[in-house]
């Protein structure tokens, strides 16, 4: 039988990215020796000294290669010497849309030995996964402004949602609820009692689609009933799917509750082509190039990113080594204050592999 053999890209980007990227890759490096697949990497040099320099994000003719791809990893985008948006818009929402990765996937995990704000809460408590609906919604960027700077400015900013966009999320989210096979539950984030028309057409269609999956139990909240319960009662969800916006903000919660930004993935996800992995925690450009960062946020999306290009086995044993790693007791903290440097945890992770 062949080998299996895999393409990925990697964009190390800004900040920690290219040190936390290159843990990230010693993991993949190891496991998949231990799983008996191959790949190559190609590297992409975008992010803040490209755009100095160049004045360029992200080329069409990038974008053009990036979809021959199987999978792209990402290290970190962001820098205090670009003006806020440029690097996001230019980068991280051009990949977004011009691959269409649709949904944006985020676990909310808590891992053993891992501390959580949430007071009498443990791993059994904190495990569900957030399913955001990813190119559609307010960050379309419709809209304007009139009489800039005057008493009368008027800014506008457009929700779209169309019924196509909205019915692959959902359906997308019936499937990875089954798929997950846990307590099999979908719960719809969603504002319907206020924003009528967009969230009325969200749950239309997550009432039809859902006739489809009878072993699905259906259930609803909204967004600010979310928020609180996130926090009181979070064993209650094992699926959550949820507009663009609202998606943004309960994640950043989610990521708090599961112990913060260093041990917080998530995917950008288009299952007929190309996917994304990235940590969340941004560039963090204080803490650059001082082998401070804790990688175990990059080394969790690498575990996302095998799962979706079909290694489960390795996928299994990259989050039991991080399970192990965070259980050793050896690490403090899990943001720059680990009292580790960012290779000597990247280690240990391959060690337990």
């Amino acid at each position: 039988m062949p080998r299996r053999e895999h393409k990925i890209a990697v964009i190390p980007g800004d900040g920690i990215g290219p040190e936390v990227t290159r843990e990230a890759l010693k993991v993949l490096r190891t496991v998949s020796e231990k799983a008996g697949f191959e790949y190559q990497t190609v590297e992409y040099d975008f992010g803040a000294e490209r755009y100095l320099k160049t004045g360029e994000t992200l080329p069409d003719s990038a974008l053009n290669e990036l979809k021959e791809m199987d999978a792209i990893f990402l290290g970190a985008v962001g820098d205090p010497r670009v003006e806020p948006g440029i690097l996001e818009k230019g980068i991280l929402l051009k990949l977004r849309f011009g691959l269409d990765q649709y949904i944006n996937l985020r676990p909310v995990k808590l891992y053993p030995g891992v501390w959580t704000p949430l007071r009498d809460k443990g791993p059994e408590d904190i495990d569900f996964v957030v399913i955001r609906e990813n190119t559609e919604g307010l960050y379309l960027g419709l809209g304007g402004i009139m009489r800039e700077g005057t008493p009368d400015e008027v800014a506008i900013q457009e929700m779209v949602n169309t019924r196509k966009g909205v019915e692959r999320c959902v359906r997308y989210a019936f499937e990875y609820t089954r798929r997950r096979n846990r307590k099999k539950k979908l719960t719809l984030c969603d504002k319907a009692n206020v924003l009528t028309y967009v969230h009325g057409l969200w749950r239309r269609v997550f009432e039809e689609v859902g006739k489809e999956y009878p072993d699905i139990e259906k259930d609803y909240a909204f967004v600010d009933a979310t928020c609180m319960w996130m926090v009181k009662n979070p064993e209650w969800f094992d699926v959550i799917v949820t507009c663009n916006m609202f998606g943004d903000i309960i994640t950043d919660l989610g990521a708090i509750i599961q112990g913060g930004m260093g041990i917080a993935a998530g995917a950008n996800i288009n299952p007929q082509g190309v996917s994304m992995f990235e940590p969340i925690h941004g560039s963090a450009p204080k803490y650059a190039g001082k082998n401070m960062a804790n990688p175990l946020a990059a080394i969790c999306a690498v575990q996302m990113m095998l799962e979706q290009i079909g290694e489960d086995e390795a996928a299994r044993m990259v989050d039991n080594a991080i399970a192990k790693t965070l259980s050793s007791g050896k690490i403090k903290d899990l943001s720059a204050r680990s009292g580790l440097h960012t290779d000597e945890i990247g280690d240990m992770v391959v060690r337990y592999i």
